[in-house]
């Protein structure tokens, strides 16, 4: 009895030790972050990702828009249904090395040749050319996830089913940030079509007076043909601009999952407060706050999981497997317990031999696609930082570039005061006059395209940082 015991425990132990054995390495996801952004000195953690959406932006049509938007946007409906099915690949993953039970209930009958050995043996002793055959009972498999397999595919399953709550994450912030900035674009146009209406009436002024003066004779006919030139400029624009408002309508409707319509509106684009001395943080916080950067970490856990359930196909495979129920020839006795039990109980290795080198294969293309997760999340980094220290710089460059925009257009106001003063009073020609309104014209146009592209560097940043999805 002892020679016994002593070669039964060491297969036991051997199992136990391969059980716990690691197949396959964790390839490491580190990546070297700077201190700070470029184009900031700060160093503290403050960061206006923190902000939830609804408190950064402060029009409140805006915040209505995007509401309607994050309800309706057929493209985020779809990025729920994917975290629906995600979170049932899940669930059936975790259920991945429960054994397999299976309930079966069969009834054969079988005619044998009256020449036949089987057939003159049932006819002496049975008294009849056929055979019948009941049976009822379990089926019974589980595999020993010896080599990781099956644990590793409930990691690859749950990696899955997080990254596509990433990537609604990341759709989200793409959403509000694109309505945001087609709704500040929108407010541009608004105030670019004011311009041009009010720069149409002050031409309208100007050719009224060169109109009476080329009557009295006073100008001749090529002032009248310019400054009618310079009041079309303005004219022509309207409709431009009508249009343009028109397609920006459309698309924040798209966006918002409703067919083209207007777009009710009470901000105005000079009224809104550029937010300053917005915080970006530290680099080191977008692998926890951007959500593109999170999706992409969590690629490399599911290549690595790849790589361990590739390595493990390469080993043998304990499988157990039993068959119990009841059996018998006749259907009087088929539940005659227990005369009519049956049971079986089966284990075995299984080893890949013609098929190893397709496995081996496999493998290795697993661990190359495990590096190029690898190299896909490293430069989602490098894009993030690079996108946070493009929009500071915009930040920075388009607030001095706005100061001296401005004071282009109040220079230019008291020109066109002191034009039409002179000209009014024959101390300036008609061309010193339109001139002046169409650099005024220009300076205006320009003025509210700077504004408007501040609000959407802020937005940028506030994107780029990973706010946008609470």
């Amino acid at each position: 009895m002892k020679y016994t015991n002593k070669y039964i425990k060491k297969p036991i132990a051997f199992l136990l030790l391969i059980t716990g054995f690691t197949v396959f390495s964790q390839q490491n996801s580190k990546i070297e972050l700077p201190e700070s952004f470029r184009n900031s000195v700060a160093k503290d953690t403050m960061n206006i990702a923190d902000i939830k959406w609804k408190s950064f932006f402060s029009e409140a049509d805006l915040v209505e828009l995007i509401d309607i938007a994050l309800a309706k946007n057929n493209d985020l409906q779809i990025a729920e249904k994917n975290i629906t099915i995600a979170n049932l690949q899940y669930k059936q993953a975790k259920w991945g090395n429960v054994p397999q039970i299976n309930a079966y209930a069969n009834a054969t009958t079988t005619r044998l040749s009256e020449n036949s050995l089987n057939g003159l043996s049932t006819s002496q002793f049975l008294g009849k050319n056929h055979l019948e055959d009941f049976s009822a009972g379990l089926n019974f498999s589980w595999e020993a996830d010896i080599w990781g397999k099956i644990k590793n595919q409930k990691k690859s399953a749950l990696a899955a089913y997080m990254q596509t709550t990433e990537a609604k994450k990341a759709l989200q912030t793409s959403v509000v940030a694109t309505v945001s900035n087609g709704f500040y674009d929108l407010l541009m146009l608004d105030a670019q079509l004011e311009i041009a209406k009010k720069t149409l009436v002050l031409n309208d002024s100007t050719l009224f007076v060169v109109n009476l003066q080329y009557d009295a004779g006073q100008v001749n006919l090529l002032a009248k043909q310019q400054t009618e030139a310079q009041r079309l400029i303005a004219a022509q624009l309207i409709p431009e601009l009508e249009k343009n408002i028109q397609i920006q309508e459309n698309a924040l409707s798209v966006l918002t999952g409703t067919f083209p319509e207007v777009q009710k509106r009470q901000s105005l684009l000079n009224n809104l407060v550029v937010k300053d001395n917005l915080s970006a943080g530290i680099p080191s916080q977008l692998l926890s706050k951007r959500p593109d950067v999170k999706s992409a970490e969590l690629e490399l856990k599911i290549a690595n999981a790849q790589v361990g359930i590739a390595k493990a196909s390469l080993y043998p495979s304990l499988n157990i497997t039993a068959v119990t129920g009841v059996n018998s020839f006749e259907f009087n006795n088929w539940f005659n317990i227990p005369a009519s039990l049956f049971g079986s109980v089966t284990g075995g290795l299984v080893a890949p031999l013609l098929n190893s080198k397709k496995l081996k294969t496999r493998y290795e293309i697993a661990k190359i696609g495990r590096d190029q997760s690898v190299l896909r999340f490293k430069q989602t980094v490098l894009v993030a930082v690079g996108e946070v220290s493009n929009a500071l710089v915009k930040i920075d460059k388009q607030e001095k570039e706005f100061t001296i925009a401005n004071q282009r257009v109040e220079t230019l106001k008291k020109s066109i005061v002191n034009a039409n003063m002179l000209f009014k009073n024959g101390m300036a020609t008609y061309l010193e006059v339109i001139i002046a309104q169409s650099y005024l014209l220009q300076a205006e146009l320009e003025l509210a395209s700077i504004k408007k592209d501040r609000l959407i560097a802020n937005v940028e940043l506030y994107r780029a940082l990973g706010g946008g999805w609470e």
